[in-house]
């Protein structure tokens, strides 16, 4: 612990597993106060417990303005938003994602969180952190830089996120507001979000098999990883740095395997 983090208060949603996890426990272990948030009321409440004293948890659906308003109302000031939480519309009774088949009720469901859940995010950071200074870090996607044939309202979604961020990073300089927006770009980081698609048994060892295949590096990521990248964009070290994308993905987006290959070949 260095306490890079000493003093600040963080908002982290959809922090009960996964990425949101990793920056949680990051977070507190450098100092901050963390406010885990999540739908999963059980599961949140128990990680807060096991961070301990310098974490508290809240209810947040982040599709509902509502909900930001209640949790802000909670808070007594704002240092660090950390807007994570998200779904990739491959849950049972979404049905198809690709551009052709996906229904009009999957596409605006996943957009209202993705989407909706990172603008009312920043929407209400800003209005908590403009008095004082404060980072606001989205976290988009891999999925956001590049078309995916069979997640379509995701990779849209995301790509909405990486362009609001630049929005919001601008309009906090132009108002004078002393607070910093970036996208974070994560790509084959193993969370509970890829479960869905990997199985069980041994076809799962055989799909996370062939998912590193195509990671120059030749290995998915942890989640850690891409909250170390948080811990930096959260911190004062990356004080003069705002409206970046930074990605989180082990060198492919570096070349061409980012390119979906035709169906048949």
């Amino acid at each position: 612990m260095s306490d890079r983090l000493k003093g600040k208060i963080a908002l982290i949603t959809g922090a009960a597993q996964g990425i949101g996890l990793a920056c949680a426990q990051a977070f507190a272990k450098e100092g901050a106060f963390v406010f885990l948030s999540d739908v999963n009321d059980d599961l949140g409440k128990k990680v807060a417990d096991k961070i301990g004293k310098e974490a508290k948890y809240l209810h947040l659906d982040v599709q509902h303005e509502s909900d930001w308003e209640s949790a802000m109302k909670q808070i007594p000031h704002l240092d660090i938003l950390i807007n994570n939480a998200g779904i990739t519309g491959f849950q049972p009774g979404f049905g198809l994602q690709d551009p052709e088949n996906a229904s009009l009720d999957s596409w605006r469901k996943v957009h209202a969180v993705n989407s909706d859940g990172v603008f009312l995010g920043c929407k209400k950071a800003i209005q908590k952190m403009k008095a004082r200074r404060g980072s606001i870090v989205n976290i988009s996607s891999r999925s956001g830089l590049v078309g995916i044939p069979g997640a379509a309202a995701y990779a849209a979604s995301k790509a909405a996120v990486r362009n609001h961020t630049k929005s919001v990073a601008l309009y906090c300089c132009q108002q004078g507001y002393d607070i910093r927006c970036n996208s974070i770009h994560p790509a084959a980081i193993l969370t509970p979000m890829w479960e869905p698609m990997l199985g069980s048994g041994k076809e799962r060892e055989e799909r996370l098999a062939d998912f590193a295949k195509d990671i120059p590096m030749h290995r998915l990521g942890e989640p850690k990883d891409v909250a170390y990248a948080a811990l930096f964009l959260a911190s004062d070290e990356s004080k003069y740095i705002t409206g970046i994308e930074l990605t989180v993905d082990g060198g492919i987006l570096a070349g061409s395997c980012a390119s979906p290959s035709r169906k048949n070949e």
